[in-house]
């Protein structure tokens, strides 16, 4: 059947390891010096391990793959690891909203007797989560009123394109050439009240997903592209906070290896709430 699996570069691997404690189910191995996918039976394919890896050699990709056994992961993987592990791989499948694995884990929980240790704190309040469990992108954080960054005043866009996401953009375009290019991660123009007046005014844009887009390699071909052909005059790369967002990174630093122009690149880092918390050139 096809579905979603990790697929792994091993050029791009330094086997630093970030990723194997980000995969509870113990589908990611240290193998002679590198991670590799042990088994696509034990692959969920949420990519929690791709956001870990520092160096953006982690993609998912759909293939024809073994189907994922929740069943089997947990008698085999996750329950003998003991309450630990088997808390941080509940908060994995909620916090991914994979409800139907989630469902599975329970059933199998209830069936054998097996304390849910989400629920074991005294008194019956929920658990705290487990230190380092989940993924950070993918967390669920609620803003009070008095938190929230106000947003900036009201006025007209600063887009000056159509389209703008990165399978879809021509590296051609004329509107790329020359140009100062912001490449967004999605979420932080939904994350920054000043996203037009202050990064977006100037700048042609392109947006993309590193953890959620497919066809990476379509990105990598197209950046370099834009460099060499589009003759964008410097590219501004906008990232959340969270792991995942690294990716981005990893294919522009692929895409200026492969270029033959070199271009300026600058790396923002937004937080979730919207506040610019690294900004620096980084080539």
């Amino acid at each position: 059947m096809k579905r979603q699996v990790i697929q792994i570069d091993e050029s791009c691997c330094t086997g630093c390891g970030e990723c194997i404690p980000g995969c509870p189910e113990g589908a990611l191995q240290l193998i002679g010096g590198k991670a590799r996918l042990v088994s696509d039976l034990f692959c969920d394919g949420l990519g929690a391990c791709v956001g870990h890896c520092p160096t953006g050699a982690m993609q998912i990709e759909t293939r024809e793959a073994e189907p994922y056994d929740e069943r089997r992961v947990m008698r085999e993987g996750i329950v003998p690891k003991g309450a630990a592990v088997l808390a941080a791989h509940l908060c994995h499948l909620r916090d991914h909203g994979a409800t139907e694995y989630l469902r599975e884990a329970l059933s199998y929980m209830a069936e054998n007797g097996i304390e849910n240790p989400l629920h074991a704190a005294p008194g019956g309040a929920p658990a705290a989560r487990p230190s380092g469990g989940g993924c950070p992108g993918s967390r669920t954080v609620a803003f009070g009123e008095a938190e929230a960054p106000e947003p900036a005043a009201g006025g007209p866009g600063a887009l000056r394109q159509w389209p703008v996401q990165l399978h879809l953009v021509s590296p051609d375009a004329p509107y790329y050439r020359g140009s100062d290019l912001l490449l967004a991660a999605d979420c932080t123009a939904f994350a920054m009240g000043d996203f037009h007046s202050r990064h977006l005014r100037g700048r042609s844009l392109a947006i993309a997903c590193p953890k959620l887009d497919s066809g990476m390699d379509v990105y990598l071909e197209k950046l370099t592209a834009m460099i060499d052909l589009g003759g964008v005059d410097t590219i501004t790369v906008m990232l959340m906070e969270v792991p995942c967002c690294g990716g981005l990174m990893a294919v522009v630093e692929e895409a200026l290896r492969r270029a033959s122009r070199r271009v300026p690149v600058k790396r923002i880092v937004v937080s979730i709430r919207g506040e610019v918390i690294d900004e620096a050139w980084v080539h």
